[in-house]
């Protein structure tokens, strides 16, 4: 059920308004920043009648990261981007009058604990996976209550467990399965074990909020037989495209690509879910050496939520300080975000 009351929503929710958002914002005589015309609301029945289409959502966590035996870092993307992405530049291809600012999914309380069994070197990664249930949760409800209200959520993570509350509150919404394409060196199409950053697709598939599931760009050295053997288990609703057949062998363009995945799964409502490690040499907590450029990245959100079965996005896995240079991965979200909301013809 989606929420209605203020208190809930608090309660799941910290929310943003114009003065908590100033402090990220550098005025410049003679310009006009986006950050100073995004909209903002108060309670949840506000998003209906709001003449905006776009619903901007950040999950400040690295719990699922770590999880999955990865490296933190993913918690200080959300705050990054703000301050990127507010300072661009408000004109008509930016479109602020149409990007609801909300706010961010209350983890502190998460995280806290995840750093205290962090230091712990015996920990047990399912006490962690215990916590990222509990982000579930959240994440469900206010992505549940964006997509009801007639909104494209566009959700910063964050790590990829977050696809799961992405998906199942989506699911919610509409009252069926979804389905879902991913940007990604990975399936996150790992076993039904404790929660964690690799298995978001997989719990979303198992329990009924996924139906068709495309993985665009996955890398061949990092995806297990194992993996491909539960791929080929679920009778073609789950496909990719390689990498190396796109970049590498050239046996099909990367517009080719596109198309095969708009054709898998574009026609029914879908979600993008696009992972930074994807991107050569942006900072994330799966770094590669060898990745689709930021441009192509770009091109494929472009290409994708421009179309009219969209009903969210999410950026996620970025790690700040491990970008090859300053603001990196703040520039690289910053940009994608505008690719979503500038509807130039």
């Amino acid at each position: 059920m989606k929420i209605s009351s203020l208190t809930e929503w608090t309660d799941w929710i910290k929310i943003y308004n114009k003065e908590s958002v100033a402090k990220f914002i550098n005025p410049r005589a003679g310009e006009s920043k986006l950050g100073e015309h995004v909209c903002f609301i108060s309670h949840p029945e506000e998003l209906k009648n709001h003449p905006a289409k776009y619903v901007l959502l950040g999950i400040p966590e690295d719990i699922g990261v770590r999880a999955n035996y990865g490296k933190p870092g993913t918690s200080e993307a959300w705050e990054a981007t703000l301050g990127a992405f507010l300072n661009i530049q408000d004109n008509h291809f930016t479109n602020a009058n149409n990007l609801i600012l909300l706010g961010e999914i209350d983890c502190d309380k998460q995280m806290v604990q995840a750093h205290e069994l962090s230091q712990n070197i015996d920990h047990n990664v399912e006490e962690l996976g215990e916590l990222v249930i509990q982000i579930d949760h959240k994440v469900e409800r206010i992505v549940e209550t964006i997509v009801a209200a007639g909104k494209i959520a566009i959700i910063i993570g964050g790590g990829h467990n977050n696809s799961y509350g992405n998906l199942s509150g989506t699911s919610a919404a509409l009252g069926k399965k979804i389905n879902c394409i991913n940007m990604d060196a990975h399936t996150d199409f790992r076993s039904l074990e404790h929660r964690h950053s690799g298995n978001g697709f997989t719990y979303a598939f198992a329990r009924g909020y996924l139906s068709k599931y495309f993985i665009f760009g996955l890398h061949q050295n990092y995806t297990s037989e194992n993996v491909l053997c539960a791929i080929r288990d679920t009778q073609g609703r789950v496909q990719f495209s390689l990498f190396e057949d796109i970049e590498l062998e050239k046996t099909k363009t990367f517009t080719e690509a596109l198309q095969e995945a708009e054709d898998f799964c574009c026609n029914d409502d879908f979600g993008i879910e696009l992972d930074l490690d994807s991107i050569e040499g942006m900072g994330s907590s799966a770094m590669t050496s060898s990745g689709f450029s930021m441009t192509k990245a770009r091109r494929f959100l472009r290409h994708f939520s421009k179309l009219p079965n969209l009903r969210y996005v999410h950026l996620c896995e970025g790690a700040p300080k491990a970008g090859l240079f300053p603001n990196a991965v703040a520039k690289g979200i910053s940009y994608l975000i505008s690719d979503v909301i500038n509807e130039k013809k």
